[in-house]
């Protein structure tokens, strides 16, 4: 496979390079996505409160939910408790807005994307056809699974078009089960003949999860397979330098950004700075960083309440601290806070310190409580 980006990414924000040419906005169906970057959908992590905090920082042309199961929101079965409450908030939520939803059923399907689309208001329907989780794509037999089907993946899609229209409706892949079985572009073809809107592209196989690299030379080979619809690369997206070199060098029409954001929401408002030409505003301090940390908290105890607020927390924590120096031990205490009060002191006691100084994002002030801005 062919690689796009070292496995190292150390270009300081404010030293991202110029676009040398101009990105212009895209059409998804009838919706304007100015600027042409996405937040990625990620079961467990895009909850009603990153997405407000990703927001409050800006750069993000459209947002996504936590990924949904279509059975499970329509019958009540399994995880309809999780469907429901993936959903919390999203009918007053500011749009545009996406929600990708997951199954093998092309009647399911469209009756959850219709009730997405009407019910809901959605701005995006969108269909995951790269999952790699094990119940999702064998037990199921859907998600990367259905890559190996790509009839399948067109009678879906054509399915749920027909029930959503107007609303637009998208399809997010990889390249294929298994390195041996890259059918990405085969499935690009199909995903357009079947009139979805775009084309979401993760560069990795199913079977490499997230390990390695993703192979950034072949979603730029999708560039030729598509005539209408719009390519956007998803994969190691971890910089504005970065978002830069895949317009630059692979050619997307827009970039959907991850897992590198989760812990760094601002990365967003970066990578739009840089497709606009502009200076692009160095990452907030690490002072600045545990404050930020310290809101999210408190958002999410709010909407979750104590103790699933604070196991939830975990796992952003981990997010936040990702990369710093004395990341390990600030981890190892993080992942069995249990309370507020316990969580405030690992904060402020073990986060990640530099004795560098660094000035605020611009606006960053205003967003982050002043409260907890003594570290």
């Amino acid at each position: 496979m062919n690689f796009a980006f070292p496995t190292t990414d150390t270009t300081p924000a404010e030293a991202t390079p110029k676009l040398k040419r101009v990105v212009k906005p895209i059409y998804i169906g009838p919706l304007l996505i100015d600027p042409p970057v996405f937040q990625a959908p990620m079961a467990g992590f895009t909850n009603y409160v990153y997405r407000q905090i990703v927001r409050e920082f800006g750069g993000v042309g459209l947002q996504a939910t936590e990924m949904i199961s279509a059975e499970g929101f329509l019958h009540q079965v399994g995880g309809l408790k999780g469907c429901v409450e993936r959903l919390w908030g999203v009918k007053e939520e500011a749009r545009p807005l996406a929600v990708q939803m997951w199954d093998n059923d092309p009647q399911t399907l469209a009756e959850v994307g219709k009730k997405l689309a009407f019910e809901y208001n959605v701005s995006v329907v969108d269909l995951n056809f790269g999952c790699p989780v094990r119940k999702v794509s064998e037990k199921a037999h859907s998600g990367s699974y259905l890559l190996k089907h790509p009839a399948k993946m067109g009678q879906i899609i054509s399915t749920v078009v027909k029930a959503c229209a107007p609303v637009p409706v998208t399809a997010k892949i990889r390249l294929g089960c298994t390195r041996k079985e890259m059918t990405a572009k085969e499935v690009a073809r199909v995903v357009e003949d079947s009139g979805a809107a775009a084309l979401y592209v993760h560069g990795r196989v199913a079977e490499d999860f997230f390990s390695g690299n993703a192979d950034w030379e072949s979603i730029a080979e999708l560039k030729a397979v598509l005539k209408r619809i719009p390519l956007i690369g998803n994969g190691d997206l971890s910089s504005a330098a970065r978002v830069v070199t895949a317009f630059e060098k692979y050619g997307v029409d827009g970039v959907m950004i991850g897992r590198a954001a989760l812990g760094r929401p601002w990365l967003f408002a970066q990578a739009a700075q840089a497709l606009r030409g502009e200076e692009v505003m160095p990452d907030p301090t690490l002072a600045e960083q545990a404050a930020l940390l310290l809101r999210h908290q408190r958002l999410i105890v709010q909407r979750f309440g104590e103790e699933r607020g604070n196991i939830l927390m975990r796992k952003y924590a981990c997010c936040y601290a990702q990369g710093r120096p004395g990341a390990r031990e600030f981890r190892a205490l993080a992942s069995r806070c249990e309370s507020s009060t316990d969580f405030e002191r690992i904060v402020r006691e073990h986060f990640p310190k530099s004795s560098m100084g660094g000035s605020f994002a611009p606006n960053l002030v205003e967003r982050v409580d002043k409260s907890s801005c003594d570290l």
